[in-house]
């Protein structure tokens, strides 16, 4: 499963050298390019709305006075909601992805790979059959992923192996499977006319109901396991390295390795919770960002969750502009990323 065209500390080392100053004219591009996307997406829609009356609505709403106008409504209760939480499922996705695959060095692995979205869609996928509501719907599409990665990493403590990274990816496509049978069964046996076609819809993922509400309870969990990649950006370095060298450099790899795991299973998980399952973003995006970021992990990091926020936001623009109905966001992922990933690996190994 490892992949010798993964970037290492060694390889970082013979890199060219690159300053906090370089890091941020490259985020200032990135959160330019980011300001661009969201302004088209503001005024993108079935009811466009013109740059006027995006700057009255911002206004209106910032200094509030009398009665908001139908663009103002527009503006505040489903466009910037649903950009805002667009942008927070980009930015979790984009880091998770560059975490998992610097985490066991494999270009090819992204934040679903330890079953947390296999989990968080049986989670949601029961639920829908019990009857549940859309909220209880979320909470326990969240509990089920982050129970799915703990199960794989309770089974991989049991096994004893060489190659520890090897053995969680290895137990988490097993469980992902097992978590797709499930799936498949609960299928099978719901109701064909109700509750076939809800857990089809959630299944293909959707930020159509997107509210404040839900931007402010999946904000906290997204912002917290980013900061905990943030806060051990600089030691996840090592966890490049063997174990044996890693452990001679002062880590200690279970630790970190659990640390690592844990925060960007959390944001993965609320943002599976919040839109099902939208893949290859975890998987593209750390490549285009690991293109002009490098391989060190403390400036992949900030690039990757801008990117990932940037690319979230334009597929989320272009699922609901391109037709008359809104589309799901994980298809068109599917269509961009798919030619997109070809083009980066053959940039790679050209």
């Amino acid at each position: 499963m490892k992949s010798s065209s993964f970037p290492t500390p060694a390889a970082t080392a013979d890199a060219p050298s690159r300053d906090a100053r370089s890091l941020a004219a490259l985020v200032g591009f990135g959160f330019a390019l980011f300001v661009v996307v969201a302004l088209v997406a503001i005024a993108s829609g079935q009811y466009p709305l013109t740059p006027a009356q995006v700057a009255r609505g911002l206004w209106h709403g910032v200094a509030g006075g009398g009665a908001p106008a139908l663009a103002d409504e527009v503006l505040w209760q489903i466009r910037l909601p649903r950009i805002a939480l667009a942008s927070l499922v980009g930015v979790a996705l984009g880091a998770a992805g560059a975490a998992f695959q610097h985490l066991f060095r494999n270009p090819l692995v992204a934040p679903d790979t330890l079953g947390v979205s296999s989990g968080a869609a049986l989670g949601a996928v029961l639920a829908i059959f019990a009857g549940a509501g859309a909220f209880t719907t979320g909470v326990t599409a969240f509990a089920a992923g982050i129970a799915a990665v703990l199960l794989v990493t309770l089974l991989a403590a049991r096994i004893r192996a060489h190659d520890r990274t090897l053995t969680l990816v290895l137990i988490g496509v097993v469980v992902a499977s097992l978590c797709g049978a499930a799936i498949s069964l609960v299928k099978f046996v719901a109701d064909p006319y109700n509750q076939l076609p809800a857990i089809t819809f959630w299944l293909m993922g959707s930020l159509a109901a997107a509210s404040w509400p839900q931007v402010a309870s999946v904000a906290p969990v997204i912002v917290v396991g980013l900061a905990v990649l943030a806060a051990l950006s600089w030691r996840v370095n090592l966890l490049a390295l063997p174990e044996d060298e890693a452990r001679a450099l002062g880590a200690n790899v279970a630790r970190l390795r659990a640390t690592v795991i844990g925060a960007a299973t959390l944001a993965t998980a609320a943002s599976v919770a919040v839109c099902g399952i939208v893949g290859w973003v975890g998987l593209v995006v750390p490549h285009m960002a690991r293109l002009v970021a490098g391989p060190d992990f403390s400036r992949l990091l900030p690039v990757a969750a801008l990117f990932g926020a940037i690319f979230m936001l334009a597929i989320d623009t272009l699922a609901r502009t391109v037709t008359p109905i809104d589309l799901p966001p994980g298809v068109l992922t599917a269509f961009v990323g798919t030619p997109l990933f070809l083009v980066l690996l053959a940039r790679r190994s050209t």
